[in-house]
Order: structure tokens, then sequence, then C-alpha cells
């Protein structure tokens, strides 16, 4: 599904009327009315027709929906209330019109310039709400009478649609812009935004309905929208059949260097993973004291031993050891149980340098984007060969030397943070995935579910994304394709067993499957 951010919604709108000759008030009177219409599927029988609707508009565009909306179900029988947040001489060109066409039509506006009359307002306990202060061009903290409208539409407790977006939703990240309003339904126009499906917005956005309004389609191919909410129909293309004479050579050779003493489980499950999504050869460099148990845990999997110290790898003999191994190899996964040290430091710089010289696939999960933190995340800029890098939330505060709550406050932002300061192509993970790549193209994955909330779910992502990194997939597809096919694996898995109690392992099994009910043939 396309994404658009709000200039790009604008430029939409804007080329529609100047170049494809679709009056601006057409357009509105459509988004109005689709508004009013979704409402009165949803609620019509028992609380817009019998409790009346309450319409509480801005002084902008967003109000003028919201003027339409009031008109079209007053026309149908509704009792309708509108209050505007300010006076009607401050609404201007459509806004203004949609107003006089609600009052001409009988309708009745009350002009709100101070909370007691906005509280006086709220005690009429209407059947539904609807939210027109603030669309998708909001950029600034909501203050004043708006936020005392928004607080009072949240205490209310009545069901809430919004117009366009919920009101202090950011519709480019998603962020909430001091508060925000909960609604119930969110009826957006011609295509979804950013802030519809990523955290913490979509949290406030309830079901999202998106109805054509109009939109040329020329318009939209001109504007060219890169972003997309990943469902299986985006996926699917990027998964390519396989030739009937086809062998292991075709599909690459992933190398993994992972682990620690009491970490090997990260290594196997990364390294499982990758020969589960189709790698032709996987080999764990693995620090020797934990070789044997990676060995005996997956057959089918080859094992380097690397010089080890205390448990973790011991830089200078592993950096000669690598150099070895990284002949022949078409991709690298660096981090997962690796720990920080030193030396680990040492390692990342070596294979950041290398792969600059080679052209080399490179991501970097866990333990070395901690490293990465703590040497500073220039050192990954300049890479000839791409750069990955899978941060959960915590990881990616250390990298922007910033704290938790501020990177899932704005995951969008964060993502394309780390691309700025990087030149490499991010993942955040979490509920609503996060993509960025250094070209500005932004992806929120869909698949997924609480049930994910367990060990060695980001070391089975690794191995996901490395595997098809090593058999040639660019890497924002790679990304694309693994986060979801991740989350899609673990779905199968909750409809079949429930949401609480599976493990990466049952994700890193049920990924053959998923492929396949994806058109893996």
């Amino acid at each position: 599904m396309k994404l658009l951010t709000a200039a790009q919604s604008r430029q939409v709108d804007l080329l529609s009327q100047q170049k494809y000759g679709v009056p601006s008030y057409a357009l509105m009177t459509r988004a109005g009315e689709s508004v009013a219409d979704e409402v009165a599927a949803r609620w019509g029988p028992v609380s817009a027709l019998a409790h009346g609707v309450l319409v509480v508009a801005g002084k902008g565009n967003n109000g003028g929906d919201g003027m339409v909306a009031a008109r079209r179900l007053k026309k149908s029988g509704a009792k309708v209330t509108a209050v505007l947040l300010g006076p009607i001489q401050a609404l201007k060109g459509d806004g203004a019109r949609a107003c006089a066409d609600f009052i001409n039509a009988g309708g009745t506006v009350e002009q709100i310039e101070d909370e007691t009359s906005l509280r006086r307002a709220f005690e009429t306990r209407p059947g539904v709400i609807i939210d027109a202060i603030f669309g998708t061009g909001l950029n600034a903290e909501i203050r004043g009478l708006p936020r005392t409208a928004v607080d009072l539409i949240n205490d209310s407790r009545i069901p809430v649609a919004a117009v366009d977006i919920a009101s202090g939703v950011n519709s480019d990240t998603g962020a909430i812009m001091g508060v925000a309003v909960k609604a119930s339904l969110t009826v957006t126009f011609g295509f979804a935004k950013f802030g519809h499906v990523s955290y913490p917005g979509a949290h406030y956005c309830g079901e999202l309905k998106i109805c054509d309004i109009g939109f040329p389609g020329a318009a939209v191919d001109e504007v060219q929208p890169s972003g997309r909410y990943l469902e299986s129909a985006e996926v699917r293309p990027l998964i390519k059949p396989r030739a009937a004479d086809a062998h292991k050579g075709n599909f690459g050779h992933l190398l993994i260097v992972a682990g620690a003493l009491g970490k090997s489980g990260a290594a196997l499950l990364a390294s499982r993973a990758a020969l589960r999504t189709g790698s032709g050869l996987v080999t764990a460099a693995i620090p020797a004291c934990v070789a044997p148990v990676v060995a005996a845990g997956q057959a089918e999997l080859m094992t380097e031993p690397i010089a080890d110290e205390a448990g973790h790898f011991a830089a200078p003999a592993a950096i000669e050891t690598l150099r070895e191994l990284l002949p022949g190899k078409t991709a690298l996964v660096f981090g997962p149980g690796v720990g920080v040290s030193a030396d680990t430091k040492e390692l990342l710089n070596f294979l950041i340098s290398e792969a600059s010289s080679s052209g080399r696939p490179l991501l970097i999960d866990a333990d070395g984007l901690n490293a990465l933190a703590e040497i500073g995340c220039a050192k990954a800029r300049g890479a000839n060969g791409p750069i990955v890098m899978t941060p959960h939330p915590g990881e990616m505060a250390r990298l922007l030397s910033t704290g938790t709550a501020a990177v899932n406050a704005d995951r969008i932002s964060a993502a394309r943070r780390l691309c700025e300061l990087t030149g490499a192509h991010c993942l955040l993970k979490g509920n609503r995935t996060v993509i960025a790549s250094p070209a500005g193209v932004v992806y929120v994955n869909s698949s997924g579910n609480p049930g994910m909330a367990t060990a060695g779910m980001g070391d089975a992502l690794s191995g996901i994304i490395g595997s098809l990194l090593g058999q040639g997939m660019e890497p924002l597809s790679a990304m694309a394709l693994g986060v979801f096919l991740h989350g899609a694996a673990a779905d199968r898995i909750a409809r079949r067993a429930g949401m609480v109690g599976y493990l990466a392992g049952d994700v890193i099994a049920e990924i053959p499957a998923t492929l396949a009910a994806l058109g893996y043939t």
C-alpha cells in the first residue's frame, strides 16, 4: 500500500486542481461526504441518527471537510451540531464556502472562542464526534483551545471519526504533537499516510478507511510516492522462482560472525534462519569455546572456530582468520551475541573497512551495533558495499545518543536519522517495524504480533535478511521481504497455536511454508 507524506498529499491536491482541472471544492465535497457516509455506515442507526453528531472543526480545510460532512449528515436526517474553534470570519476559501453551505442548508455553527463555551458544547452528549480540527499539515505541538478540544473529545468516551488523520498525529512520522484525538475510525482521502500506520500514531487512528475522492492517477504518478506499508502484495513480487537446474552455488554463501560463551544460541538461530530462507551455503565463524555446541546444533551448517579470549573473539587472531574466510562469501552478518569489548570494536572496524574495499554487503546487528555506538556511527560512512543495520529501540537509542522513549515517540524520524549519520540502510525493529534507506525511502511493516516479544527473534531476523543479501537481493528489497517474512511466519503460528509461548526457533521452522504461501516455488 502506498504511503504519502503531507507534502506529497498537498502536491497531489494541487496537481489535481491546477493541471488536471479538478475543482478544489469538488475535492473537499467528496472528502466530507466520504466521512459522512462512513459515519452513517458504522453508527447511523444507533448513534448518529438517534443521539446526534457533534462536528468539532478547526479553521483550515480539515474543518471545511467537517462542515461538508455535517451538511450531508443533516440532509440524511441526523441531528448535527457544529462547533468552530474560532470566528467564522477566520475561515478562508473552500472552508468558508463549506461553512456557508452548511448554514444555508439549515445548519447552525457555534463559534467557540473560550473554554467555557467549548465545555458547554460537549454537554449535549452526542452519539458520535467528528474530529475535523487538524489535518495532515500539523507540524507543531497543539496548544490553547484546540488542545482543550482534544482533551474533551478523549474524556467524553464517545466514538470518534477523524477527518483525514486524528488531530495531533504527525502525518509524516506518527509522532504525537503534545496530545492527539483517540479516534475509533479515521477516514482518509486517496492514500494512507505514514502517521496512520506507524506507532505511536497508529494507536490513535482506529480503523482506517481510505476513500477515493477523485485524484487523477496521473497526478499521483507525477508525485511518485516511494513510501510503502508492507503487505503481501508489496513483497510477493520480490520472490523469484528457482530454475529447475539450480544448485547451491546459485544462492549465495553467507558468513555469520556471531556468538560468545553463553551466547552460542545467537549464532545458531541466525545461521538456522539463513538456511531456512534459502541460502546455498552458510558458514558460522564463532569463538572456539562454543564451536562444538554450534556445530552440533545444525548439521547443515559449516563452522569455523575463531581464536577467543575469556569466551569472546580475540581480535588480532580473529581478523587474520576472517581474512582467509571472506573470499567467496556473498554477504556477511556481524553481531548477534558477540558482546562488546575492545576486541569486538577492533573486529567491527576491520569488517567495515573490508566492506569498503570488497563491496560485500554487511549486516550489523545486536552487539555489533552496541560496539558501533561506542566507536561512533560515522565509522560506517563511505563504505562501497551496502551496510544494513537492524537495531531494536534500545540499540537505536545508543546509536543516536538519546533515550528509548524518544526513539519510540518518533520511530520514522529515528530511522531516517540513523541513515543520515551512517549512510547505511536502517531497520528499526518493533511493532510496525520501520525500514529507511539513505535515499529517503521509508517502508512500514504490517506483519507480526506481540508473541514475537521473546528471546532470539532479532537473531532470526538478521539471518533471514543476511540470507537474502547473500542471494543477491538489493538491501531495501532484502529488508522488506525479510521483515515481512519474519512477521508473517509468526502470524501463521499465532493463528494455529496462539500468541503466547512460541519461540524464535518455531518461527524459523515456519519460514519455508510462509515462503510457499507467498508464492515461492
